[in-house]
């Protein structure tokens, strides 16, 4: 059930798979510091073969009026696109190009969960859609293009694609 295809996570030796509590099964990558910091976020494949991705909203996800930081939710949408892309991307990539709506807001100790699909995969970019919600409410709609890029693998501290 929670098997993605082997190539879903081609050369990604930082997948984190959870052993313990609410996300246990679930996993994350750990590359990204900035992800890292703002997350956890969490992502797997269900019984019907959909990734799912998930995360609980934390007092650091909250703006002053208590609810999710609307740059929390683009994070968490733009990690949704990886997640989701994963089976096709079959290496690093870079967002391109990232649209969305704000519908409703979140608040702590909520789960917040992403359907999302991919609405095209060609050579070079990969389009794909999604809404955020928290049970049945929608809290925001995303949209976004991830460009395929060669892998370069790390000299020393300096940047590569993800």
């Amino acid at each position: 059930m929670n098997e993605l295809p082997k190539n879903a996570f081609h050369q990604r030796p930082d997948l984190h798979v959870e052993t313990e509590g609410e996300f246990a099964g679930w996993r994350t990558w750990t590359r990204d510091s900035f992800e890292t910091h703002n997350g956890p976020f969490w992502h797997r494949m269900d019984e019907n073969g959909r990734v799912q991705c998930a995360f609980r909203v934390e007092k650091k996800h909250l703006n002053g009026q208590r609810n999710v930081h609307g740059g929390c939710f683009m994070s968490f949408a733009d990690y949704c696109l990886f997640a989701i892309a994963s089976s096709v991307l079959e290496g690093p990539g870079v967002t391109v190009s990232f649209a969305c709506e704000f519908l409703d807001a979140a608040r702590e100790g909520e789960l917040v969960e992403c359907e999302g699909e991919i609405t095209r995969a060609g050579g070079s970019l990969i389009f794909l859609r999604g809404v955020l919600k928290s049970g049945e409410r929608s809290l925001f709609t995303f949209s976004g293009t991830i460009k395929r890029v060669k892998w370069k693998k790390p000299t020393g501290t300096g940047a590569v694609a993800t």
